[in-house]
């Protein structure tokens, strides 16, 4: 199906063959044996990336120490009922605290071993939602698939940050708004208090009531949170000088073309640790991180753009302008770590869930990212730091692919969804599959 067509209306209880309510026991014992092939996978490839996580295995000490080090040293501080406001590697949130005080739940475990164990569990619970959004009319088990078999791609880094938490809340926000805009609103809301991004889910909602609910769920919530945090904890707001001082971090997209300016000799800076990271440090640095940040506001302008225009309106649309919201904000971003590609996958998935989705190859061509994601870190992330060819090399092609797979995002997002005739679009509206209608209506 091309980007510019309207996918037909597919109800629910029409894609399904008729049947009276029960399941043949020859189709129940292929669901059994699907479910049971991919929880199968799942053991198998969580288990190789948690070996990959204890063991020596490509610098995996390098990815652990954010658990063992950086997350600990928070812990320590947020159990004295305050922010680590003067730890400027501190820049989240304040629900974010929760994250990293939830080792407590398992507190027969060591602090690695519990915040390991519970990134495992969201990670299954993202599989499951999933696995139940493919049974829907229109859904398809793709979206599964590829969070199976594309997350181990980055090898250990996922199980060592706190993204899959955070990306659980964006996938879970998601499925919710199809029937419940109230619960994915507030889903929504909580996942901007750990880590600001999952509110992009919100950007392609049906217009009306379902709209409205969900964006005044969102910010009850994010006040509720606040003031519950701000009573809880000190400086629950002293993340946002933290953030404020960032530079142009080594992965970025700014920072590539820095990286390559460097190796030719064109320009003098160097890399130093600050911040939390590696980020670039001389003439130009400052005029690239405003370009990035101008960047940002003219991508947000056209996703607004976007917003305004839209006239085809699908069940897929929500999650379809998600991820290239959340992709637009990453690839312009003056930071884009390796664990970013969590939030790309766990998006791409969603989308997949539907057949309706115009974003399929972008899906692919972020598996193919990660792929040069894992390679740059960590398995020669020295020889990026060091600046050599091979490095430069592996570190332009991974930003240059996230860029094109952006652009290709909205393109494709666009074509489908705005009429090419100013004032078309409204005869389309039986098109729009049933379930987003009835979401518009509440």
């Amino acid at each position: 199906m091309s980007a510019t067509s309207s996918p037909p209306a597919v109800p629910d209880a029409a894609a399904a063959a008729p049947h009276d309510g029960h399941a043949t026991p020859r189709a129940a014992g292929r669901g059994r044996g699907a479910l049971l092939g991919v929880a199968a996978l799942w053991l198998a490839t969580r288990a190789l990336m948690l070996w990959m996580l204890v063991h020596d295995f490509h610098s995996s000490n390098l990815v652990r120490v954010d658990i063992s080090g950086t997350y600990h040293n928070w812990y320590d501080v947020l159990v004295t009922w305050s922010m680590p406001h003067d730890d400027i590697t501190w820049q989240y949130p304040p629900a974010a605290a929760a994250i990293f005080l939830s080792p407590d739940l398992l507190p027969f475990l060591t602090y690695f071993q519990a915040f390991v164990a519970l990134t495992v569990l969201c990670d299954g619970v993202v599989l499951a939602g999933l696995l139940r959004a493919a049974r829907r009319g229109d859904g398809s088990m793709a979206g599964a698939l590829l969070w199976l078999l594309t997350l181990p791609l980055l090898m250990a880094t996922p199980f060592a940050r706190y993204d899959v938490q955070v990306t659980l809340l964006a996938v879970a926000s998601l499925l919710c708004l199809r029937h419940r805009p109230r619960l994915g609103g507030v889903i929504a809301g909580v996942g901007a208090m750990v880590k600001v991004w999952p509110l992009l889910t919100l950007l392609g909602t049906p217009r009306g009531r379902s709209t409205r609910e969900a964006v005044i769920a969102a910010a009850l919530s994010c006040a509720a949170l606040l003031a519950v945090f701000a009573v809880l904890f000190r400086d629950s707001l002293g993340f946002l000088g933290n953030q404020g001082g960032r530079g142009v971090q080594v992965e970025s997209l700014g920072g590539s073309a820095l990286m390559l300016a460097m190796r030719t000799g064109a320009w003098p800076g160097k890399i130093t640790f600050q911040y939390g990271a590696f980020e670039y440090v001389g003439p130009y640095v400052p005029a690239i991180a405003r370009a990035s940040l101008a960047l940002t506001v003219i991508g947000f302008l056209l996703l607004l753009l976007w917003r305004v225009r839209a006239r085809r309106w699908t069940t897929a649309t929500p999650l379809d302008a998600a991820l290239c919201a959340v992709m637009v904000f990453t690839v312009t971003s003056r930071v884009i770590s390796p664990q970013y590609m969590v939030w790309l996958l766990g998006l791409a998935a969603v989308c997949l869930t539907s057949r309706h989705t115009t974003q399929r190859p972008v899906a692919w061509l972020l598996a193919a990212a990660a792929v040069l994601t894992s390679l740059v870190f960590p398995v020669w992330y020295a020889d990026v730091l060091q600046n050599t060819w091979f490095g430069t090399f592996l570190l332009c092609a991974r930003n240059g692919l996230l860029l094109y797979a952006t652009v290709w995002s909205g393109v494709r997002l666009w074509k489908a969804t705005v009429p090419a005739v100013p004032g078309d679009g409204e005869s389309a509206g039986p098109a729009r599959a049933p379930e987003a209608a009835r979401a518009s209506r509440g």
